[in-house]
């Protein structure tokens, strides 16, 4: 067995780990306002003042996973106004495309464990661009791109420090650190280090005692000691000057108020930027300490800090230094060379494992409890009237303290409940028992909704996002597997079906509102993909039937389904509730094709061929709103194929599906040739029958509306010249495709699927067709693209698919990188170029990143891609 693969079988090996937050200002968590009014309540100006409440921000970070103790870079280029702690980004209002972090920086590496961690900062040498792109954001309206650092030609002539932070474990508490700075200008330039160790606040609210000290032993040398987490050193492998204050508020810049406390948190940089002396503390002690090291670097040059942060003392801390980091970095190497076979390319393998490290390094210690956040802090003034209504008041159960993955430490650092299962599949490719005890956690009692609901975010848990988590579920259970030689995990399965099931209850009694096997759900995860508001409360009377509720819910009961059977081949309890989904499935598979009757075609709309929400205005009228969208698209992904050997092994499961179609023929017919077998004796259930199919994928491959170079587009670009438009009274609806970054503020921020590229929904429609195939076999053609006369099986076109999303990170035949869109740096710098960041989205006709740039959570899944064509290749 691989050295890091046994380290994962040692779970204190992940107790240390990147798990400390981009950014904790502008966040539900640590606002306190009347309002709610989250990213006004805390700010970037007051971040370097202000002691969280729930959790810590930093440069590169690393923490405990309960974070007692943080350890982050700090740089100062003797330029800048303030010293840089923390990344610097637009809040939701003072961006034209919403919040956005406006730095860069790029994860590099990361095995599983943490073992090894390696990401790179480029910090400019000119004073940093704060009111320029402040200034220039705010110019720009939501029809400008976003003006990003990049634009503001800080970096035009090489003027930048490439910051190398990197982390390698000796042990499980013995972390090696190495931060070397490249001077990438033509003349010498100063820089300030500042690597910083500092303890969470968690004295200052009135639930703990402050048991918690940093003292100065030597000139290279830090005592650290916490009552929980024990008995730490810091080394320096050079003698520094030490810097001492306290996590504190500096209650003085905030609020105009003394305290009387003469230590605050942001001592650091006061005493660097701003010359202030009397702000440290001279007694060497403290909560929060720095080692302050200031270099001139010549042109060309680089300088390397080497520290060790380990429980007890070692006397020699860094006679071992190189060999441990060579060991860990040869490890890391060789861990991913089992998973990246030989017919990947030198590019793919790139591509691949910084997907893998952006997944690794966005895990985060969050922390919230909804309860104690809406009552206020016994030690803290007493919260205004209007928190204690702000947000999340159904969810004062909620109590989270757990290290997560997220979506975007910076852009999005909290969990979003649909997010995280597509995050656990790509994690599953490196560490298995993550992904799983990510799912599980969801479903806890401290989490899910004793009404069975999941949270979706912190900014309204009660939001409602696509039920993917039974398929994430199956997914995760399935590579598990295969990671193990066959060797099913049956109680994991089993632990989360468990909770699925008063979940998928949930859905039906909340989602369908009045029995008809139609569900809803709002904006389910689609933002401004409609017309107006999926979420908003319509008249008295109106309801939107939505088609990607219903199809998600299809979907839903058949991965419900699938679980089941696989769980009676090992207890035949679970064929009875094989039976219950497989009914549901049926009776959704109706109601979708014939909600109003039996002349009617439900929600798929026989002239368009083609499947549409409907808005239905009372008991007789109806509407369909007819845009082409992904919307109409999801009900591929409600597929399954059961094979006949399955049923011999559960004759209860058979003969009961048996009696159900016999009786219920209405019902048999409307699902695709199940009565017919396919390819090995197998059987389809879907909402589609080939004909349905052929005219879905009519459109989804047609490169005039949905089927980009890139992929599968969110919104058919027909709309482009002739925009759809909604007539609903005297007021008027108007939708354009949109490739890039969104004209419409509907849904806040930077949402936008009116034309971008997805990678979640890209992916599902990919293992859709895969599914179809297995059906259908290679007999099935289907013309790809629309109107070229190729025909091809659906495997070869989920192959293609695939292709063309790889392509947006993938070189091309001139070193050009899709994802880069035209920035020349990007796309030719030797320092730039083979740096990739992983995107919220991508745009529509050109497949430049756009949204969160560090969003590798689900776009993470072109992983999963690059592995799945290995796999077919082989």
């Amino acid at each position: 067995m691989k050295e890091e693969a046994k380290r994962l079988t040692q779970p204190d090996w992940k107790k240390w780990g990147p798990y400390v937050s981009n950014r904790q200002w502008g966040t539900v968590r640590e606002d306190y306002s009347e309002d709610g009014e989250a990213w006004q309540s805390t700010t970037f100006d007051m971040a370097r003042s202000k002691a969280w409440r729930w959790g810590e921000e930093g440069i590169g970070g690393i923490s405990d996973n309960k974070q007692f103790l943080c350890f982050a870079p700090a740089f100062w280029n003797g330029k800048d106004k303030i010293l840089k702690e923390i990344f610097f980004g637009l809040t939701n209002t003072q961006g034209n495309h919403g919040e956005d972090v406006k730095e860069l920086f790029y994860y590099l590496d990361s095995s599983p464990t943490h073992s090894y961690l390696k990401m790179l900062y480029k910090y400019p040498q000119q004073a940093f661009p704060y009111e320029k792109l402040l200034a220039e954001n705010a110019r720009r309206t939501k029809l400008d791109a976003e003006y990003e650092l990049i634009d503001t030609g800080v970096f035009d002539n090489n003027d930048y420090f490439d910051i190398f932070i990197e982390y390698a474990k000796s042990s499980e508490e013995d972390v090696l650190i190495r931060i070397t700075a490249h001077n990438r200008g033509l003349i010498s330039a100063p820089l300030s280090i500042l690597p910083t160790l500092w303890f969470r606040n968690r004295w200052s609210w009135g639930y703990h005692d402050k048991q918690a000290s940093i003292s100065k032993v030597n000139d290279s040398a830090l005592q650290v000691q916490e009552e929980t987490l024990g008995s730490y050193m810091l080394y320096t492998e050079n003698t520094a000057e030490w810097l001492f204050t306290e996590n504190e508020n500096n209650t003085v810049r905030l609020y105009d108020f003394d305290d009387e406390k003469k230590y605050y948190k942001d001592a650091f940089n006061e005493y660097i930027v701003n010359g202030q002396k009397d702000c440290v503390n001279p007694q060497n002690e403290g909560t929060k300490a720095a080692a302050c090291y200031k270099f001139e670097i010549g042109a060309g040059g680089s300088v390397t800090i080497q520290l060790r942060l380990c429980r007890g003392s070692n006397a020699k801390p860094f006679e071992d230094f190189q060999k441990i980091f060579e060991q860990r970095i040869n490890e890391t190497d060789e861990f991913y060379r089992s998973l990246q076979k030989k017919i990947l390319s030198a590019d793919e393998k790139l591509i691949q494992r910084q997907a893998y490290a952006g997944l690794l390094w966005n895990k985060q210690f969050y922390d919230y409890n909804v309860n104690k956040w809406l009552k206020g802090d016994p030690a803290e003034p007493a919260p205004p009237p209007g928190h204690s209504t702000s947000r999340n008041l159904n969810w004062k159960h909620v109590n989270n303290a757990d290290v997560i993955s997220m979506p975007d430490k910076w852009e999005f650092p909290w969990y979003a409940s649909w997010d995280l299962a597509f995050h656990c599949v790509s994690i599953a490719l490196v560490d298995t028992d993550f992904a799983k005890q990510q799912l599980m956690m969801l479903t806890k009692e401290w989490y899910m909704h004793p009404n069975g609901q999941l949270p979706a975010y912190e900014w309204n848990f009660d939001d409602t996002n696509p039920p993917v988590h039974a398929w994430a579920t199956w997914e995760v259970f399935k590579i598990d597997q295969q990671k193990n030689e066959g060797k099913a995990d049956i109680p994991f399965l089993e632990a989360v079906f468990q909770k699925l099931l008063i979940n998928f209850t949930w859905w039906v009694n909340r989602k369908d509102h009045n029995g008809s096997n139609i569900f809803s759900g709002g904006f389910l995860g689609l933002d401004n993909i409609g017309i107006f508001d999926r979420s908003m409360k319509l008249p008295s009377g109106m309801r939107m039937e939505q088609a990607d509720g219903t199809s998600w819910m299809a979907m839903y009961a058949l991965n419900m389904m699938h679980i089941s059977l696989e769980l009676a081949l090992h207890n035949p309890v679970y064929e009875d509730m094989a039976t219950k989904f497989f009914e549901h499935f049926l009776y959704i598979a109706g109601a979708i094709m014939n909600i109003m009757g039996p002349d009617d075609t439900g929600l798929w709309d026989q002239e368009d061929e083609f499947f549409y929400d409907e808005l239905s205005l009372d008991s007789q009228r109806s509407v369909k709103l007819k845009l082409r969208s992904m919307v109409g698209l999801i009900p591929l992904f409600a597929v399954e194929v059961i094979k006949d050997d399955t049923l011999k092994k559960l004759p209860g499961f058979a003969a009961r599906m048996q009696w159900f179609l016999e009786h219920r023929p209405e019902l048999a017919s409307l699902v695709s040739r199940w009565t017919e077998k396919g390819t090995d004796d197998k059987h389809l259930l879907s909402l589609l029958r080939g004909h349905r199919m052929k005219r879905i994928l009519y459109r989804m491959l047609n490169e005039t509306e949905f089927l980009s170079e890139f992929g599968i587009r969110s919104l058919s670009k027909s709309y482009e010249e002739n925009p759809y438009v909604f007539q609903a009274g005297k007021e008027q609806f108007i939708v354009k495709y949109v490739p890039g970054e969104s004209d419409s503020g509907m849904f806040g921020g930077n949402s936008n699927w009116r034309g971008p590229i997805w990678m979640p929904v890209n992916y599902l429609i990919i293992q859709s067709l895969l599914r179809f195939h297995d059906y259908y076999s290679d007999d099935f053609k289907i013309e790809y693209p629309t109107g070229s006369g190729n025909l091809l099986s659906l495997q070869e076109i989920a192959m293609k698919l695939g292709e063309r999303l790889i392509h947006i990170f993938k070189s091309d035949d001139q070193g050009r990188r899709a994802c880069f869109g035209d920035n020349e740096k990007f796309q030719t710098d030797p320092y730039f170029k083979d740096y990739l960041l992983f995107n919220e989205y991508f745009h529509g006709d050109c497949g430049k990143g756009l949204g969160a740039s560090h969003q590798t959570g689900w776009t993470a899944l072109v992983a999963n891609l690059i592995r799945d064509h290995q796999v077919t290749e082989r």
